[in-house]
């Protein structure tokens, strides 16, 4: 009969790299772009369905902080800088529902 060996530490990184991973800078981002919408007067619910607009605008803005602070090229940050957007604005939704 053989005997199977465990490493926790083996077992620990692959529970760890399992994880989902933040992209760097996402939550510094959806705080500027919520700034954004408020400061610009931009909301991103206009009577009742999103502004794409003032999404795409805030995002932009947000982009180009994370280029930066952290050093990202235009095409990851501004990935980031809009799933910040989007988040910003889905919470801005569910906020004027109530």
């Amino acid at each position: 009969m053989s005997r199977r060996t465990v490493f926790w530490t083996t077992i620990d990184r692959a529970g760890r790299d399992s994880r989902p991973q933040i992209p760097t800078g996402l939550l510094s981002a959806r705080g500027l772009c919520q700034g954004f919408a408020r400061f610009q007067r931009r909301p991103f619910i206009v009577a009742g369905k999103f502004d794409r607009s003032a999404n795409m605008a805030a995002a932009a803005v947000a982009a180009t902080n994370l280029q930066e602070r952290h050093g990202l090229t235009r095409a990851a940050a501004l990935s980031t800088a809009l799933k910040a957007a989007w988040q910003a604005a889905k919470m801005a939704r569910t906020a004027a529902a109530h």
